[in-house]
């Protein structure tokens, strides 16, 4: 009977504390997106445009799943590290980035799109994420968290 108990609250213990955790990785992720937007805005006040795409990543995407990402931010010193998920660093690897020109989508300027495709807390959409969409296309059902932004 006492080991069925002690079995139980461990059993409730684990799960607790395996939740608590996924949260403590999508904070982190959310962290890293906060200051790649950051990173961004002075790369754009210094450059007057976004950084491209380094094409190396899925599709086309500058992703986080080659150990680096976005690397004119580190480059450049608007970061001191390439920012990379705690845990998904596959081939796509988690993160995302994309600058696409002016026209794409049906959006008139020039924009970036930045996410996350993978928030172990929620599905998609994520509570906080911003969302991001053009005319004839919107990442928010492509992310679990996406932001962009135009030139």
């Amino acid at each position: 009977m006492v080991i069925a108990i002690i079995g139980i609250l461990s059993s409730v213990v684990l799960a607790s504390l395996k939740t608590a955790r996924a949260k403590a990785r999508d904070a982190k992720r959310l962290s890293a997106m906060h200051q790649m937007q950051i990173a961004l805005e002075f790369y754009h006040d210094s450059f007057g445009r976004y950084p491209n795409s380094d094409y190396a990543g899925c599709g086309g995407w500058d992703s986080s799943g080659n150990g680096t990402f976005i690397t004119p931010l580190v480059s450049n010193k608007f970061l001191p590290a390439h920012l990379l998920d705690p845990t998904i660093n596959n081939s796509c690897g988690n993160y995302a980035y994309y600058r696409y020109p002016a026209g794409n989508a049906g959006c008139v300027n020039a924009f970036y799109v930045l996410g996350v495709r993978d928030m172990e807390g929620s599905g998609n959409p994520y509570p906080s994420s911003p969302g991001w969409s053009c005319p004839s296309r919107n990442w928010q059902s492509e992310f679990d968290w996406v932001i962009g932004k135009f030139e």
